[in-house]
């Protein structure tokens, strides 16, 4: 598997520092339950571009992140493998192709049991992913953190816009979506949220950002298999203003960590990316951020995934 994927990626720093006796790269991925892609790709920005740069600053900031977790431990030790970032130089002005490239890439990591983390990049690579999990995975949910729905049917002059991902999604690949931390909307897709009612649910910002009233009931909207996508701008801009669109109003740290704990717990978490991180020079305090987030999913993943062994496929 692991030549399959050097056809589509080139090589990168690992997540973290972390001490493994694996005797070579091969038997690194073989030991490893976590592999992580870059998709240093952002074509389709419409403000601020700079998130292909976003996959190397969380790997750069990930080194310093302690490998003991104060919840959950020793995370590492279930194996982290970094199999490096998406080779794009000849398509990065076709999203299409990208996202059909991390396809590729994530079936078969998919396909041997891994858990898939990809770090963007913009939103639009999450769906090359997705689809690979939606493969393995009939019944899934995709839970994401946006400060938009996108759902828009195409932005920019293509439907593979960071703004219609969540669009593809839900009509392309009839995964049901839930969005929390929303605080922009169009028109358009509040038409399209009560087109689809049964298969889209929208937790705002200024519903929830104050209290935890909302968690199952956001919880039992999600199928029993879940696909997290992390997009940053979902936080708030004093944690996180390394964005292309930094939207006041988002959530704090806490508040979204106390919410995927629970998620983890309730429901069978196969997948995860974390996307539009924009770094800004001279202020590194974002990608760390964006680093230790990846790490908290890998600890919750480790303790209520790999531990629970009574869903079904």
């Amino acid at each position: 598997m692991l030549n399959d994927i050097r056809e589509y990626v080139l090589s990168s720093l690992q997540f973290g520092a972390f001490s493994y006796d694996f005797k070579n790269e091969s038997d690194a991925y073989k030991g490893s339950k976590v592999v992580i892609i870059g998709a240093p790709f952002d074509g389709t920005a419409t403000y601020q571009s700079g998130t292909k740069m976003g996959p190397n600053a969380i790997l750069n900031a990930s080194v310093n992140v302690e490998p003991y977790d104060e919840e959950l431990g020793e995370i590492y030790t279930l194996g982290i493998f970094t199999a490096g970032t998406l080779k794009i130089e000849e398509i990065h002005t076709d999203p299409k192709k990208v996202i059909d490239t991390l396809y590729c890439v994530s079936k078969g990591i998919v396909r041997d049991d891994k858990f898939l983390i990809t770090l963007g990049g913009e939103h639009s690579v999450s769906q090359g992913a997705i689809k690979a999990y939606k493969e393995k995975y009939k019944k899934l949910s995709v839970l994401q953190l946006d400060a938009h729905l996108d759902l828009m049917e195409q932005f920019g002059g293509t439907k593979y816009s960071h703004a219609s991902v969540s669009r593809r999604v839900v009509d392309d690949l009839k995964c049901k979506v839930t969005s929390f931390g929303v605080r922009v909307v169009s028109k358009e897709e509040l038409e399209f949220v009560k087109k689809k009612k049964n298969s889209i649910s929208v937790f705002y910002a200024k519903d929830i950002y104050d209290n935890d009233d909302w968690h199952n009931q956001a919880i039992e909207t999600l199928e029993d298999y879940v696909y997290i996508t992390l997009d940053v701008d979902g936080l708030d801009v004093s944690i996180m203003p390394a964005t292309g669109t930094p939207v006041p109003g988002g959530l704090g740290w806490y508040q979204t960590i106390d919410f995927l704990r629970k998620v983890y717990k309730a429901r069978k978490v196969v997948g995860l990316d974390v996307v539009e991180l924009k770094p800004n020079p001279g202020n590194e305090a974002p990608n760390f951020l964006a680093a230790n987030l990846v790490y908290k999913n890998i600890g919750f993943y480790k303790r209520y995934t790999l531990l629970d062994q009574h869903h079904i496929l």
